[in-house]
Formats: C-alpha cells, sequence, structure tokens
C-alpha cells in the first residue's frame, strides 16, 4: 500500500483491518468516478465493479452496492427497504453520511453505520472492485466479505 494514501482511504483501510479484511487500497492513475472508468482502467468486466450509490430513503441514507452492469430500480429498493421513498443523494448528504465524496464512496470508513444493500449480481464474480473512500482509489473483495463488513443485506436491485 502507497506511503501517501488520501485521508478517506487511509480510513478504509484502517475499516477493512477492524473487519479483518485484507486493506489492499489500489490507487489508480485517473479518476474512476464511474464503473466503466474503474474497469477500463482495472481491465475487468464493468459488472465486477461494485458501484457505491448512497440514496435518501425516507431522509436516513442508504448505501446501495450494486453492479456496475445494473441500474437500481429505486421502487423496488424502496420495498426492501420499508420506506415511502428512495431517491438519489446530494453531494452534500452523501458527504454527510459517508465523510467521502460522490464517486469514491466506498462501503465501509464512514463516520456512523450506513445501511447497506448488497446486490446479489455481484456474486457471479470472484473478485468485485470497490471505491476506496476517493475517486482514484479502488479495492479488491468479494461478495460475501462485501455482505460481511458493511452487514448488508443481499438484494436484487434491478
Amino acid at each position: 500500500m502507497p506511503d501517501k494514501l488520501h485521508p478517506n482511504a487511509l480510513r478504509v483501510a484502517e475499516a477493512l483491518r477492524t473487519h479483518d479484511a485484507e486493506p489492499t487500497i489500489v490507487v489508480l492513475p485517473e479518476s474512476a468516478p464511474t464503473a466503466a472508468a474503474a474497469a477500463a482502467q482495472l481491465g475487468c468486466e464493468i459488472g465486477a465493479i461494485a458501484n457505491s450509490l448512497i440514496f435518501d430513503a425516507d431522509g436516513s441514507p442508504l448505501l446501495v452496492l450494486t453492479s456496475g452492469a445494473h441500474r437500481v430500480d429505486v421502487e423496488l429498493v424502496a420495498r426492501h427497504a420499508a420506506v415511502r421513498k428512495v431517491r438519489r443523494a446530494t453531494p452534500e448528504f452523501v458527504r454527510d453520511a459517508t465523510g467521502q465524496p460522490i464517486g469514491g464512496v466506498a462501503p465501509v470508513g464512514h463516520p456512523a453505520h450506513v445501511r447497506t444493500f448488497v446486490d446479489n449480481w455481484l456474486a457471479k464474480y470472484e473478485v468485485v472492485w470497490a471505491a476506496g473512500g476517493h475517486p482514484h482509489t479502488v479495492f479488491p473483495t468479494n461478495f460475501d466479505e462485501l455482505v460481511r463488513i458493511t452487514d448488508g443485506t443481499p438484494v436484487d436491485v434491478e
């Protein structure tokens, strides 16, 4: 792991250690604000990218870790979450909930636990890449580990 990681990536690495997960943070040469950008730099299928999307679920943050191959059906997710409405969060809402910017939101390393759904589709991949707290950082993981380290709920998101 490089010595000069962004403070958010260092928090993610520490959270991974705390959850007995390998804290391997990879610094990408270019920003990867989208699944397509991350997949291109990593040389993997877009579906193996775990997009970290924060939603406003009736005023509370909800993290949906979805395959880069999927769009989130917010009505379906609202039913899973047992809330009236799920909508995309503002950048300010995302930063308040996670301490991280859109385009770099990691599954862990937030100031407080965020309720999390993990897209069942990610189980198809031996290695899944998740954001590392900053748009230039990612880490390798897998479906079971994502569910475990986030205390997440496996769901279909589309």
